[in-house]
């Protein structure tokens, strides 16, 4: 009997989401068979079966978040049915679960050797504020009758202690994890909903990898608690109790409504939509652009792209305007590492693009943006778009940008408050091209083509005068596109 882990899917990632069940107990696989769709950070994987045999007996449910290294399903190589409660032969290993629990219960068996598995190299971070992170798919294979997970070119492999202290019961974990010295172990967002609401985070049960507490253990307790809150210092109004927010259906309307597990991509966009209001100081700048000059130019070479087999758009512009403007105004390209309390300053420009599709936003990445050309670009955005609509893309493909931008013009919209997306400092919004009069410089009326942006930054990263300078960086490059291609090079 073999248990199969959920392997670190990516780095820095620490729990998954079993989507769903591609096999049930009883049925027997073949190796590399896909056994469940697990889902981190909006990207949908399959997890391969790594030998073969007979499903025994699965771990989680559909819908369960599940640690990283954590067991998830029992596998019989001998293809006879395994029973679920069957006690270990005498003298034979514990299993790695059992090995991971002992541990968590008993530090002073921390160096245990883990029988027959080997865990990802690089451990998960312990910094819940970049949980956002992810950089390479997994591979599962046999190696010498162990179940091996490694992440895909990061050779080597975990320690044993460090895998026992990462992967865990979690119900253990957490238990100690309160009965040690030091703080509760929980992410930042919910240690801030925790203070706004004046709950005492030592109440909270966490489910989260090492019995970290996530967000949705504490609004989990507050619900549960059916009672409002004390309100934070400086909290309600004339010092009134700020009540959590609880849902009830209208009297006479029950029949009349429809209830949808918040799963899946749904609710990875929650957690991520609700950790950037949380643990952001969002302010907004608005500006508008004269894109008369960059529309005639695209026109210009619209047919040359076609004919080099480019669908060119104005996204490509932007981004080559944007990378330059964050090379003069560097604070914008930057981070802050909650847990460390240090302002991450980059040198490198990755672009995430927000793209709507059927399964909700997502945002894939354009890596170093200002050492390509605007074909190279154009090529990109067009190939992340349409696997974004598909759901094809890679984990690696939705990590690790600097700055974002979301084209909300592109269906329309005239104005917009873009929403961070975290850890970044800030993402430009940019709207609909309208022809609009204007009054030039020699005061003459003349039709322009017009666009706004919406710049959104966390206050606490940049000032707002350097983020309307760098507003205006933007707009003279993109009104000049003469200059946006010799200085955005």
């Amino acid at each position: 009997m073999k248990e199969v882990l959920l392997p670190e899917l990516a780095e820095s990632v620490v729990e998954g989401e079993i989507l769903k069940w591609l096999v049930a107990e009883g049925e027997s696989v073949t190796a590399e068979q896909p056994l469940c769709e697990v889902m981190t950070d909006k990207v949908t994987v399959e997890l391969p079966s790594p030998f073969a045999g007979t499903v025994a007996r699965l771990l989680v449910k559909e819908g369960d978040l599940v640690a990283v290294h954590a067991p998830i399903l029992q596998l019989d190589e001998t293809g006879g049915a395994a029973s679920a409660g069957a006690a270990p032969a005498a003298g034979a290993q514990p299993s790695p679960e059992q090995a991971i629990q002992d541990t968590a219960e008993n530090p002073a068996t921390s160096d245990v050797q883990l029988p027959q598995t080997e865990q990802a190299q690089g451990a998960a971070s312990g910094s819940a504020s970049k949980d956002d992170d992810s950089s390479s798919l997994f591979q599962a294979f046999e190696t010498g009758g162990a179940v091996r997970v490694q992440g895909l070119g990061q050779p080597g492999a975990a320690t044993p202690s460090q895998a026992a202290r990462e992967a865990g019961n979690l119900g253990a974990t957490a238990a100690a994890s309160r009965s040690g010295p030091g703080r509760v172990l929980a992410v930042p967002a919910a240690r801030q909903l925790a203070r706004e609401m004046g709950l005492d985070l030592q109440e909270v049960k966490g489910s989260g990898p090492n019995g970290r507490i996530r967000i949705a253990d504490v609004a989990g307790h507050l619900k549960a608690q059916a009672t409002p809150a004390p309100a934070a210092a400086g909290g309600g109004q004339g010092g009134l109790p700020v009540p959590p927010v609880q849902y009830r259906t209208p009297k006479g309307y029950e029949h009349l409504e429809d209830r949808v597990p918040l799963r899946g991509m749904r609710r990875a966009i929650s957690n991520q939509m609700l950790a950037s209001h949380l643990y952001t100081v969002r302010a907004l700048t608005v500006d508008e652009v004269n894109l008369t000059q960059l529309v005639r130019f695209r026109s210009r070479v619209k047919d040359e792209a076609a004919a080099a087999g480019v669908k060119i758009s104005y996204l490509p512009f932007i981004f080559k305007a944007v990378a330059a403007a964050l090379k003069k105004y560097p604070s914008l390209n930057t981070s802050l590492d909650e847990a460390t309390q240090e302002i991450v300053q980059k040198r490198y420009y990755n672009m995430g693009m927000a793209v709507a599709t059927e399964a909700g936003l997502t945002v894939p990445v354009l890596r170093d943006v200002d050492k390509k050309s605007v074909y190279e670009l154009a090529r990109e955005v067009v190939d992340l778009s349409s696997r974004a609509q598909e759901g094809q893309l890679k984990p690696d493909e939705l990590a690790g940008s600097t700055f974002a931008i979301t084209n909300i013009g592109s269906i329309g919209a005239l104005f917009s408050f873009p929403i961070i997306n975290v850890p970044d400092a800030a993402i430009l919004g940019i709207h609909s091209i309208q022809k609009r009069p204007i009054v030039n410089e020699r005061d003459e009326v003349e039709v322009a083509h017009m666009m706004y942006l919406s710049l959104s930054f966390d206050h606490r990263l940049v000032d707002g005068a350097e983020a309307a300078r760098f507003c205006k960086e933007v707009i003279r490059l993109l009104e000049n596109p003469d200059r946006l291609m010799l200085e955005a090079m």
